[in-house]
C-alpha cells in the first residue's frame, strides 16, 4: 500500500494519465501493464470550472483513486490529504499553475512513503492504466514515432528537428521498444534537439509506448535533468506546456496526451520525463527557442 500511496502522492501528478485534461490528442498513450482494481467509481463529479480538464469524467477518475488511497487518513504530522483529493492538487497534478503542496518542498519524500524496492513510475503506471483518455494501436505509435514533422527538417549528423514555420505539431513517444530504455523517440532518432522560432504555437503528442511504466513529458527552463523527482522542480516554462505522466498501456491500446502552448520566449530550455528518476537515467532533451 505504501508502494501505491507514492504514485498518488507525487505522482498522480497531472493525472493526464491519457491526456486527462491535456487536450484531446490525434492518437493516444497507455500500457500493457494491468492497473489495480479500483474500487467501485462514486457518483460522477464535475471537475472544477477552474481546473482544466477536457472533461468530468477524467476528475471523477482521480477522486476515485485518491479516495480509494487515502480516504479520510491524514499524513506527515497530521496535515490533511484534502488538498490533494481537491481542484488545486487536481490542477497542480496536472501541470497546471500553482505549487507543489508545502510538505512535498524538501529534496526527498520521507522514506516511508516513498520504499526502495519498486520504481515509482511502475506503480503510478498500473494505478492509471484504465484512466480515461486517447489511445493509439502499438502500430500506430510506431507509425507515427519514425515520421518527419510536417514542415520540419531533420539533421541526423547534428541530432536536430527544426522548425521554422509558427505552427509545429510533432510526436513524441516515450519509452518505445527497439530502443535504449528510458528515452524518448522523435522522428525515429533518440532524444533529439527540438528547435521551434519564438512565438510558435506548439502541439506535442505524447504516447507512453512503455508496457510496464508511466512516462511524461514537461518543457522546463530548469536544471533538473539531475533531479530524482523533476515534479518538485521542473516548473513548467510555458504555460500548458506540462504533462506530468501517462499510464501505461492496456489492450485499448496506448495512452496518449497532448501538451500544447506557445514558445513565447527564446532561449534554451529542457524536455524531460517527470516520472522519479527518468531524468537521470536520460530521459531528456533540449527544446530551443530562436528569436529568428
Amino acid at each position: 500500500m505504501k508502494h501505491i500511496r507514492l504514485a498518488a502522492v507525487i505522482g498522480a501528478a497531472a493525472i493526464t494519465a491519457a491526456g486527462l485534461g491535456a487536450g484531446a490528442a490525434i492518437t493516444g498513450c497507455g500500457s500493457t501493464a494491468s492497473a489495480p482494481a479500483a474500487a467501485s467509481a462514486p457518483a460522477a463529479t464535475s471537475a472544477p470550472a477552474s481546473a482544466p480538464v477536457s472533461d468530468g469524467s477524467a476528475y471523477s477518475y482521480y477522486q476515485t483513486m485518491m479516495g480509494r488511497l487515502y480516504g479520510g487518513g491524514t499524513m506527515m504530522g497530521g496535515s490533511s490529504y484534502s488538498w490533494m483529493m481537491g481542484a488545486a492538487g487536481y490542477r497542480w497534478m496536472m501541470g497546471g499553475p500553482g505549487n507543489a503542496p508545502a510538505w512535498m518542498s524538501g529534496s526527498a519524500l520521507p522514506g516511508f512513503m516513498m520504499g526502495t524496492a519498486r520504481d515509482p513510475g511502475q506503480v503510478m503506471g498500473a494505478l492509471f492504466a484504465n484512466a480515461p483518455g486517447p489511445r493509439v494501436t502499438p502500430a500506430d505509435a510506431t507509425r507515427v514515432g519514425s515520421q518527419v514533422p510536417a514542415g520540419a527538417t531533420v539533421s541526423q549528423a547534428r541530432h536536430q528537428i527544426t522548425f521554422t514555420g509558427t505552427s509545429v505539431r510533432l510526436t513524441v513517444l516515450a519509452s518505445p521498444a527497439g530502443g535504449p530504455d528510458e528515452t524518448f523517440r522523435v522522428a525515429g532518432m533518440v532524444n533529439p534537439g527540438i528547435i521551434v522560432p519564438a512565438g510558435a504555437r506548439v502541439t506535442i503528442q505524447v504516447i507512453n509506448a512503455d508496457p510496464g511504466t508511466a512516462h511524461g513529458l514537461v518543457i522546463t527552463a530548469s536544471d533538473a535533468t539531475s533531479s530524482w523527482m523533476p515534479m518538485l522542480t521542473a516548473r513548467p516554462a510555458f504555460p500548458g506546456s506540462a504533462l506530468w505522466f501517462l499510464g501505461n498501456p492496456t489492450s485499448a491500446g496506448m495512452h496518449a496526451g497532448t501538451l500544447t502552448f506557445t514558445a513565447s520566449t527564446p532561449g534554451t530550455y529542457h524536455y524531460l520525463c517527470a516520472v522519479p528518476g527518468h531524468a537521470q537515467k536520460g530521459m531528456t532533451g533540449t527544446f530551443t527557442v530562436t528569436s529568428s
